[in-house]
């Protein structure tokens, strides 16, 4: 069986979505970006379907009854629900793209389990330079905040790292050097890059 889910995650401003969007670039028509369900607001750029797949908490919670969203985590300081859109999936899936995600650890395990996923924990070289990079892009969070994001990422990354098939860092200025990575894990792993 030919593997097409990768999960790559890793705590907020550590590049999940900046090395997935270089991917989707540089291999285009064989890798996309895993679109997933939330319950937040759209903010002012973002597409329905495109971004993510925008509902309200009702319409979550009946898409999860009837097994359209089969896992989702809750983020209790956003009051949010993130979680897999299976329609998405599927429809990529079917046109034998490689799919990857930027999933929180229960949505990383279900992909693991049920769709023989390679996970990639992608660490910051330390956390002070991960605040660093949360702080220059959000420079309007409070004091609470910006602990909380600290507190979230040390968890993130001694409780549920180790749940993860690789770690790869991605230093400050070095960006390129763990896209490659990535690459290189895909190919060793058996992903069809074309």
């Amino acid at each position: 069986m030919n593997k097409q889910v990768v999960i790559i995650s890793g705590s907020t401003g550590s590049g999940e979505s900046t090395i997935t969007r270089a991917l989707v670039e540089r291999f285009p028509g064989r890798i996309a970006r895993m679109v997933t369900a939330t319950t937040r607001p759209p903010r002012d750029s973002e597409k329905n379907g495109i971004d993510y797949f925008f509902f309200t908490k009702e319409e979550f919670k009946k898409l999860e009854g009837e097994g359209v969203i089969p896992e989702s985590g809750y983020i209790p300081n956003r009051d949010t629900y993130y979680g897999t859109y299976l329609p998405d999936l599927k429809e990529k899936l079917a046109k034998g793209m490689i799919v990857i995600g930027n999933l929180q650890i229960k949505g990383t395990l279900y992909h693991k389990q049920n769709y023989n996923a390679t996970t990639i924990f992608l660490d910051p070289e330390s956390i002070d330079s991960l605040m660093r990079r949360i702080r220059a892009r959000s420079p309007n969070l409070s004091e609470k905040e910006f602990a909380a994001r600290r507190e979230d990422a040390e968890r993130e990354i001694k409780e549920e790292r180790p749940y993860y098939d690789y770690c790869v860092t991605n230093a400050d200025g070095k960006l390129e050097e763990a896209i490659e990575k990535v690459i290189e894990i895909l190919k060793k792993e058996g992903y069809n890059l074309g």
